[in-house]
């Protein structure tokens, strides 16, 4: 089955062309991130319309770069939630329209559960092999930081989520408060790598919980970072960003490892943006008991290829032509 997917739910513009799931005949990106950065995060009516300039020319790049042509397409597949609202209706609509002039399935799909699926893009297996079920999943973004257990294709249970910001999102507001730039996760970890010392930062344990709370680390490092005593430390902006990134990888690591444990996971699958971070992939690696999945990191920020591999396994809402497919901003896995 060769499956032609789209990703727009925020801030990239992305055609892909997959055949069964994990064979990528193409995977097209088109990045707004040098866009958005001068205003230091993404505005949404901005990014909705830079996917309208984009989508054309990514979706003709990912079908030529396939060397297919639409008539060898089985089936559409895009994201519809959850994500801004702008920019899910640009992918949304321009599939809907592609489906139905073609007569093709069109599937919606979830970017969240896309994200899960980027490690069968990475490590593939038939979609009989149930061998890594129950599976833990760290699904973590600018926008959700979750753990889910994956007992089969397409069934979850969602055992905790951030209460407040999500990991990508506390990287950037604590890039912010150093002045290091966007997007925060990247700059964070660069920062950090010249870091000759470290300081105290709190953990928000939340205990007897799966939950997740970084808006209280966030608020600490601006005090800290504000204390008389530190301002003219040398390196403070360094050794900060080491230290905040400690914090938040401690925290994501420990209470992934004692989740997989109280549910008898046979594996953890790391996804999402935030799965870029070298501390956290090393982290997770070494210190985990059972294997550990890690997409490359080209896998990890948004792309379509997640998009198609996600309809193939698990599918999801679909109609000849997908004329009642809507975009949710606020879809739930």
């Amino acid at each position: 089955m060769r499956i032609l997917a789209f990703e727009t739910s925020c801030d990239e513009t992305a055609a892909a062309v997959v055949e069964d799931g994990t064979r990528i005949l193409s995977n097209i990106v088109a990045s707004q991130i040098d866009i958005h950065r001068r205003y230091g995060g993404i505005v949404p009516e901005v990014a909705s319309r830079q996917h309208v300039l984009s989508i054309v020319p990514v979706y003709q790049e990912a079908l030529d770069s396939s060397g297919l042509s639409l008539g060898d397409i089985d089936r559409v597949a895009v994201t519809h939630g959850p994500g801004l609202a702008g920019s899910l209706l640009v992918g949304v609509n321009f599939a809907k329209a592609l489906a139905a002039s073609r007569g093709l399935p069109l599937f919606g799909v979830n970017h969240m559960e896309a994200h899960v699926y980027a490690n069968w893009l990475a490590f593939p297996t038939p979609p009989e092999d149930d061998s890594r079920f129950p599976a833990l999943c760290l699904i973590v973004s600018g926008g959700h930081t979750e753990l889910q257990l994956m007992r089969a294709h397409g069934h979850y249970q969602l055992l905790g989520r951030t209460r407040d910001d999500a990991a990508g999102e506390a990287f950037d507001k604590a890039a912010r408060l150093l002045d290091l730039g966007y997007p925060g996760g990247p700059v964070i970890e660069k920062a950090a790598l010249q870091a000759t010392d470290r300081l105290s930062l709190p953990r928000a344990w939340l205990p007897g919980t799966c939950d997740f709370s970084f808006s209280g680390v966030k608020t600490a490092l601006w005090h800290l970072i504000n204390r008389e005593e530190l301002l003219n430390q040398p390196n403070l902006a360094a050794n900060a960003a080491a230290s905040f990134q400690d914090a938040v990888v401690d925290v994501l690591v420990g209470k992934t490892l004692r989740a997989a444990e109280d549910f008898g996971a046979t594996c953890i699958l790391l996804s999402g943006g935030v799965a870029a971070n070298s501390s956290l992939r090393d982290r997770l690696s070494q210190d985990s008991p059972i294997d550990v999945f890690i997409p490359p990191r080209s896998f990890c920020t948004d792309n379509a290829a997640m998009v198609a591999a996600c309809s193939y396994f698990s599918g999801g809402p679909a109609s000849p032509g997908g004329p009642g497919l809507d975009v949710e901003p606020g879809l739930s896995l």
